[in-house]
This record gives structure tokens, C-alpha cells and sequence, in this order.
């Protein structure tokens, strides 16, 4: 074998191996959105043919092939055609693709590490492979060049394969470090043994969490797991990083959420909820759970984890959550309603009871009602968002247990500040309203947020790419959002074409002005609009937003 034809396929497969490294690093950030879930991120990848097959490198590879094979004049020697067309081809496929603006950028832990680098020694070692057959197979030049190329461009497809494949390989080392990781989380709450306060819910778990913690904090001192780590690794994250060694804690706040049902069990089992609230049960994540019964399964594990003597709290107002709460267990039950007479309390029904609500630009305004002292006190916070009140609500049960008084909540209560991204109101400089509530979006929060930006004069704008992951309702509830829509804004801007078609439907399906409503590929694009459409006294409400696989 002569010394060209082995460095010019060493070239080729260094060349191919090192966009194959390229697109499996870019692939990585979206494998980590999907929290290295190998099956989510298939259908991901297999969704749309642009993701599992971008076009330019195989149409590069089969020109240089075309090329190389015609253009070749020594059949049993070397020829420095093959050679450069395979490695142009390979050049082509290590430029970059375009990629749409990044919302969330790839955070390089210590996992994400060690699944690149094992999917980038799986790419080595095939190209050294592919090196090593093409050479012991024949001395042609073609042969050799085409073989390698070949190679090469396979493993540059197989990217999301190759990530995949490291996950299942680590899965052995990341389970010993995932147990030892909660292991160390179970003994930190061993040692400095807060009470556990369990929340969970289709949505509003995090708002509730921070405006319980808020409260406490009052008499107390509660801790919350930050943001929205809701996971058995994002509470282990909270114990060893914040809590551990701070014996001052009096309250362990913990949020759980799931994706299936048994998730929340098993965070309970690390985390023993002393008192567990629920929140709601509703269609969000329904295409994961298949069914609201399913979702309310998952929920109710939350209050099948406490004790006898333990608290549970409870959303009268949601059928799903009544039910949790009808089924008698544990004895000790708060349920609070927003809907309930305070003047008729029913027996075994909701114990506090929010009544006279106001909404207004400067915040909410209600009468709060213990039905079993009789005490009546008003609350005023400078959160909007008329579902914020039931948030408050299921707060002010458990802080009342717990021995504060209704003033000393309504004090608190004062002093609230929403969550990140929801509903958060600011004036940007040019004097326009940005109402941020890009969390998240669903069926009932959609409601509350385009009531906040109906209660603005001059222009209203809706930004939002609508709501997902809501299986068989996705058409129906995002129709409903483009009919409730036109009644609060005075524009809408819809990002993403695809998934935003039932609500502009739903918009065109009333007579809302059509040159009002526009569909967009990317947000920035809906930013852009209205930093240059929208001036001082205008509004712009800010309405969910996806993260990169959508």
C-alpha cells in the first residue's frame, strides 16, 4: 500500500470524523432539552426530514463520488482525484448548517460531558475502522477514497445514533452516580430535618411554592427549590447545594412534577412530604399521560405519601382535585375555593374562601374568608392574574396551620412579586408594556394573562407560539386561545406556522381584522415587530415560549 493512498483516507476520515464530532456536540444541546431522553429525541430528530437527513453534505458526497469515479485514470495506482473530492465533500459537511436563533444555550455539566466524549470515541474508533478495512481491502485509489468517504459521511448522519448509543453505554455509570448523588440528598435531609412541604399540580406548582415560601418567611425561615426544579435530580441538586449544613431551615419547600406516572412517588420517597398541597389537574403534558385520569393518578401520589397525621390541601374549585379530596384521606384536609359561597359554607367543603375579587393595573384585591373561625380579612398584592388568587389561597391554608394568623398572611400577602416569567410587568425604555408570561402556557392561565393585557389602553399585542403538549385537546384548547385572543388584543403575532394553525383559525373564524393578525417562523422576528410597531402606552403580552425542539 503506498504512502498517498494512506494519507489522503487518514485526511478523508479525519476530515468526515470531525463533522460527524461537530454535529453530534450541536445535536447535544437538543438531546439535553429533551432531557437525554433517548425516545423523545428520536421522534425529535425523525420528525422533520431536515433533522435526520440535511441535504447539502449527501448531495456533496454523491457529486465527489460522481467525480472521483470519472474522473479516475488510475485504476491500480494513486490518483489524487478521489482524494480531494471525498475530502471536499467532507469540508461541506463540516461547514455548519444555519440554525435558527438558540433560546436555550447547551450547559456543559459533567454529564453532557461525558456523553461527548464518549460518542466522540465511538466516531474515532469507527473511522479508524473504516481507515484500516479500506486499506487492507484494495490498493485502488478510488476504492479507497470512496470506501473511507463513505464512511465517513454515514457517521456524520448517524449523529443522533452515536448520542444515543452513549447514553445507553453510560447508563450504568450515570445510574451509580445518580443513586450515590441522592443518597448524599437523603442523608442532608436526615441531618437537618425541616418540615417537608410537598406541592404539586398540572401547572401553578411554582408560583404557589414561591408565594408559600414568601409567606412563611414571615415567621419563619422556608426554603424553596429554586425555579422550577421539580425532578428527583433537580431536588437533589436543591438539598446538597443549599440546604445541606443550614440547620436554621424550619420548612423544606419542595416542588414535584412528572412526566409519568410514579415520578412523584419516587420523590417523595427521598423528600416525605409532611403536608403536600395540590394545585390543579389539567391537560398539560397530556400527550405524555394519555388521559386526565392518568395525570390525576400521578397527582394523587403526592397525597398518598403523607402520613395519617398528616396535612393535605386541596383546589376545590378543580373536579379532579375535589375528588383527591372526597376519597377521606388524610384526616387532616384544607380544601379553598374561589367559587364557593362564604356566606353558605358547605359541610365538609373548602375552609378558606377568596370572594370579592378586583382586578386592577396595580394588582388584586380580594376578602379572604376562614369558614372555620368566621374571620374575614382583605388581601391586597401587587400580583396580577386572577388565577394568582387560588395560588394565594392554597398558601395562606397551609401557613394558617401552621400558626399565623390571617393578618399576619395578608401582610405577606402584600409584599408578593410574581415569578420569573409570569406575568411579570415592565416598562421597557421606549415606554411600551411588556407583560412577560413566556414560562408557560395553559388552558387556564391563557385566560387570566390576556384579561391583565385587556385591562391596557393604546395598542395590545398577543406574541405566542400557543400552547403544547396537550394530546388530543392541542387543536381544540388552541382554538379556543385565537377566539378568546381577538376580545383582549388589538394584534396578534403567531411564531411557528405549524403549530400555531388551530389558533390562527380560531382568530379567523371571528371578525377580528386579518391585517391585524400575523404568522411568524421565529420569535425574534415577533420582537422585532413590535419594538418597531408599538409605541409609548402601547402593551405587548409575551405569552409562552417554546423551547428549541419546537
Amino acid at each position: 500500500m503506498s504512502t498517498p493512498v494512506i494519507v489522503g483516507s487518514i485526511l478523508i476520515a479525519a476530515v468526515w470524523a470531525a463533522a460527524a464530532i461537530q454535529r453530534v456536540y450541536r445535536q447535544a444541546r437538543f438531546f439535553q432539552i429533551e432531557e437525554y431522553m433517548n425516545l423523545r429525541y428520536a421522534r425529535w430528530v425523525l420528525r422533520e426530514r431536515s433533522r435526520a437527513l440535511p441535504a447539502r453534505p449527501l448531495v456533496a458526497l454523491i457529486v465527489s463520488a460522481l467525480i472521483a469515479f470519472f474522473s479516475d485514470t488510475v485504476p491500480e495506482g494513486f490518483s489524487l482525484i478521489p482524494f480531494a473530492a471525498m475530502l471536499a465533500a467532507g469540508v461541506a459537511a463540516l461547514v455548519p448548517l444555519p440554525e435558527p436563533p438558540v433560546k436555550k444555550a447547551f450547559v456543559r455539566t459533567q454529564r453532557a460531558l461525558r456523553l461527548l466524549i464518549t460518542a466522540f470515541t465511538l466516531i474515532v474508533l469507527v473511522m479508524i475502522a473504516a481507515v484500516y478495512l479500506s486499506l487492507t481491502v484494495s490498493s485502488s485509489s478510488l476504492v479507497s477514497a470512496l470506501s473511507v468517504g463513505v464512511a465517513g459521511a454515514v457517521a456524520f448522519y448517524l449523529a443522533p445514533a452515536w448520542l444515543i448509543a452513549a447514553n445507553v453505554l453510560m447508563l450504568p455509570i450515570e445510574e451509580t452516580l445518580r443513586r450515590l448523588f441522592i443518597r448524599r440528598a437523603r442523608g442532608v435531609l436526615a441531618d437537618v430535618h425541616p418540615k417537608v412541604i410537598g406541592i404539586t399540580g398540572s401547572y401553578g406548582k411554582t408560583t404557589t411554592k414561591n408565594y408559600l415560601r414568601d409567606i412563611l418567611n414571615g415567621r419563619f425561615k422556608a426554603y424553596a427549590t429554586p425555579k422550577s426544579y421539580n425532578t428527583m435530580l433537580g431536588v437533589c441538586i436543591a438539598l446538597n447545594n443549599d440546604v445541606a449544613q443550614d440547620y436554621s431551615i424550619d420548612y423544606f419547600i419542595c416542588e414535584m412534577g412528572a412526566y409519568i406516572r410514579g415520578e412523584i412517588q419516587r420523590i417523595c420517597g427521598l423528600t416525605p412530604p409532611d403536608i403536600s398541597i395540590v394545585v390543579e389537574v389539567g391537560p398539560q403534558h397530556l400527550e405524555r399521560f394519555g388521559s386526565l385520569e392518568n395525570i390525576a393518578i400521578a397527582k394523587y401520589e403526592i397525597i398518598k405519601a403523607l402520613r395519617p397525621d398528616g396535612l393535605g390541601v386541596f383546589n376545590w374549585d378543580n373536579p379532579y382535585v375535589r375528588q383527591m379530596y372526597e376519597r377521606g384521606y388524610p384526616q387532616n384536609r384544607i380544601a379553598v375555593s374561589t367559587q364557593a359561597d362564604p356566606h353558605t359554607p358547605l359541610p365538609d367543603g373548602p375552609r378558606f374562601i377568596a370572594h370579592e375579587i378586583q382586578e386592577s393595573l396595580t394588582g388584586l384585591r380580594f376578602n379572604v374568608t376562614d369558614t372555620a373561625t368566621s374571620t374575614t380579612r382583605t388581601f391586597q398584592t401587587p400580583v396580577v392574574g386572577r388565577h394568582n388568587v387560588l395560588n394565594i389561597l392554597l398558601a395562606t391554608a397551609v401557613a394558617v396551620h401552621e400558626g399565623m394568623t390571617l393578618d399576619d398572611v395578608a401582610r405577606r400577602v402584600a409584599q408578593l412579586q410574581p415569578a420569573e416569567s409570569r406575568l411579570v410587568t415592565q416598562t421597557d425604555e421606549r415606554g411600551v408594556v411588556v407583560i412577560n408570561d413566556a414560562y408557560s402556557a395553559n388552558p387556564v392561565g391563557v385566560k387570566s394573562s390576556l384579561a391583565v393585557l385587556g385591562m391596557h389602553s393604546g395598542r395590545r399585542a398577543l406574541i405566542t407560539p400557543g400552547m403544547v403538549e396537550l394530546g388530543d385537546l392541542h387543536y381544540q384548547e388552541n382554538f379556543k386561545l385565537g377566539v378568546l385572543a381577538t376580545q383582549f388584543a388589538t394584534d396578534i403575532i403567531l411564531v411557528g406556522p405549524k403549530q400555531t394553525q388551530p389558533i390562527r383559525e380560531g382568530v379567523e373564524s371571528t371578525a377580528f381584522p386579518r391585517e391585524r393578525l400575523q404568522v411568524v417562523t421565529h420569535v425574534s422576528e415577533a420582537i422585532a415587530w413590535y419594538r418597531e410597531q408599538l409605541n409609548a402606552g402601547d402593551a405587548v403580552l409575551l405569552l409562552n415560549d417554546l423551547p428549541d425542539t419546537y
